[in-house]
């Protein structure tokens, strides 16, 4: 039987604006975000870019981990993905092309 992975995930505007979620689906997550399918803060922002993802087993550590990442200034945040996504790429552009 295959475990259930939790994602901690950081998405972002054009301008950017940081939004930090859990999902036990990030491609699902995603595309509802791209959609705009989501009323709240990321609609009204625009944020629905991928910049940074993270794995967890259990969704204790996930939720955790947002938790922390939320509580921290936003250079501390930027300095998160950037060791990994220095150029802001939007991590799921390729998920959803035809």
């Amino acid at each position: 039987m295959q475990s259930q992975i939790y994602y901690t995930y950081l998405f972002a505007s054009q301008s950017g604006t940081l939004y930090v979620g859990v999902t036990n689906d990030l491609q699902r997550r995603m595309r509802e975000h791209k959609s705009g399918q989501i009323e709240g803060f990321a609609k009204k922002y625009g944020v629905n870019k991928l910049v940074y993802y993270e794995e967890h087993q259990y969704i204790e550590d996930a939720i955790a981990r947002e938790k922390q990442i939320k509580g921290w200034g936003r250079k501390k945040k930027l300095a998160l993905f950037r060791e990994v996504n220095p150029k802001w790429q939007d991590l799921s552009a390729n998920w959803f092309k035809k």
